[in-house]
């Protein structure tokens, strides 16, 4: 029987780096409009409040959700997942 150290194969999952991204919404927006922006600028969206959002991973579609607000806490509520491409 092969002993495994589990401890190593968490060292090397812990080293991955993976970007997550929440997609409210889309706009078209010209760049000389979007350099005339400053802080606290608003930018119109194409979806309501209620709409589902997108969840990406390293700019992959993995998950629709909703979005959840507790108190000062923004969250999203995973509704469904997208399947592994194959």
């Amino acid at each position: 029987m092969r002993e495994v150290y589990v401890g190593a194969q968490l060292n090397a999952v812990s080293s991955v780096f993976v970007e997550i991204s929440v997609v409210l919404g889309r706009t078209n927006l010209p760049i000389h409009q979007l350099l005339k922006m400053g802080r606290g600028a608003v930018i119109e969206l194409d979806a309501n409040a209620e709409d589902e959002v997108w969840l990406l991973a390293n700019n992959i579609p993995i998950a629709r959700g909703q979005i959840v607000v507790q108190g000062d806490k923004i969250a999203i509520s995973i509704t469904s997942t997208m399947r592994a491409p194959e």
